[in-house]
């Protein structure tokens, strides 16, 4: 498969991550997650998939719907290795190379790499530098041994009960904790290896579902310390903000609108010619308007339907006061700001098809991460990878021909 070409500024050597070897045992989302953001700031991330009894490697490969875009977005700028982890020849060549590995990163089920002779415990007397990263549901304790999902721990952990309306509980519309979790692991690995500088030892990293799930309630867990009431669901919230919310406007239009500030107050109402309002003496406040909200706010609504969204944008813009458009994902691919600032990036899937895929949400030195490798087909990486741990050629064809695929 052939390489994308390589953006400016972003020679290999200058990566932040250049020359650190990661082997990932991982699929879904969560560790995967990880190892692609290890991978586009610069490290060499080898997937080692599993091949022979009836496995065909990653089996996000074949998922379809809402799964269908996994294992493009997460393994871009990744080598694969496709071995029988069972057979003695393929354990022998996963011990070579992570032999040669700065993290070892996995996302399977407690006790999956223990069976394989490949968890902490045994790999640190092979590598005793080697940071192993272990992406869970939950860190050890009471509910460690749960199978987890991003659902379940969007259910348990808070955020359903505040993203559905009271009594309806309502999952986020994307892998939040999958992402994050791999997120937090990615933090944890670079962490380890700045500790690594220091005293020449690795050491485990844990990164777990429920408990990034738990890290993104904080504020909620605080507002009730501080307050003494619970948080309410955010449909039934009593929000901050007076304004703050989605209008419907002309020709079945929607636009989020958003009032934060008594000068934005005064920015707002002078820009529609709302003098009423701006001398009304009921809503002087921020706090003044969040308790007036059952009456201002229809008011306002009624004063605002007969605009179209666009005109709405317009007028926040030029006042520099916060708006959105209600925008659906598949729209992102033509935005104006994400096309001129390189957000986007066109690489090739496994299927040869071209795709444009979505780059990390950083600069650095000016410089966006990009894709310098495709996300790769099965075992594509296995000649040049074997070769590199000493297998010669007819040892390299027995392994192919022995993959059960």
């Amino acid at each position: 498969m052939s390489e994308p070409d390589a953006q400016p500024g972003e020679a290999r050597n200058s990566l932040a991550l250049a020359g650190v070897r990661v082997v990932e045992f991982t699929h879904m989302v969560m560790g995967p997650t990880c190892g692609m953001v290890l991978a586009d700031l610069g490290a060499e991330v080898i997937k080692v998939e599993p091949v022979g009894h009836g496995r065909a490697g990653d089996a996000t490969r074949g998922l379809i719907g809402s799964g269908a875009g996994f294992f493009p977005m997460f393994n871009r700028n990744k080598k694969s290795l496709a071995l029988d982890l069972q057979a003695p020849v393929g354990k022998e060549a996963v011990l070579r190379l992570i032999a040669s590995a700065d993290i070892v990163s996995e996302n399977f089920k407690p006790g999956t790499m223990q069976k394989l002779g490949l968890d902490y415990a045994s790999l640190k007397a092979l590598n005793p530098r080697l940071i192993y990263l272990s992406h869970k549901g939950f860190l050890p304790g009471p509910y460690e041994n749960r199978t987890a999902l991003d659902e379940v721990v969007q259910m348990m952990g808070g955020l359903a009960y505040m993203t559905g309306r009271p009594g309806d509980p309502l999952r986020a519309g994307t892998c939040v904790y999958d992402i994050m979790g791999g997120m937090f692991g990615a933090i944890g690995a670079m962490a380890a290896l700045s500790q690594r500088q220091k005293t020449g030892r690795g050491q485990e990293v844990q990164s777990a579902l429920f408990e990034n799930n738990v890290f993104l309630m904080a504020q909620h867990i605080l507002q009730f310390a501080v307050t003494g009431q619970p948080a309410a669901p955010m449909p039934a919230r009593i929000s901050a903000w007076a304004v703050y919310d989605v209008f419907h406007v002309r020709d079945g239009g929607q636009i989020f609108l958003a009032v934060v500030s008594d000068t934005a107050w005064t920015q707002f109402c002078n820009a529609f010619g709302f003098a009423d309002l701006l001398a009304d003496g009921r809503l002087q406040s921020n706090n003044d308007r969040v308790r007036a909200r059952d009456w201002m706010m229809p008011n306002l609504r009624e004063r605002l339907a007969g605009f179209a969204a666009a005109e709405l944008a317009a007028v926040f813009e030029r006042h520099a006061l916060p708006f959105a458009p209600i925008t659906r994902p598949q729209d992102l691919l033509n935005d104006p700001h994400l096309l001129a600032t390189g957000s986007l990036a066109s690489m090739q899937l496994p299927d040869g098809r071209t795709a444009q895929t979505v780059l990390l949400p950083l600069m650095l030195d000016g410089v966006r991460p990009g894709v310098r490798l495709n996300p790769p087909s099965l075992g594509e990486h296995n000649g040049e990878l074997l070769r590199e741990l000493g297998y010669d050629a007819q040892q390299i064809a027995a392994m192919d021909a022995a993959r059960d695929v």
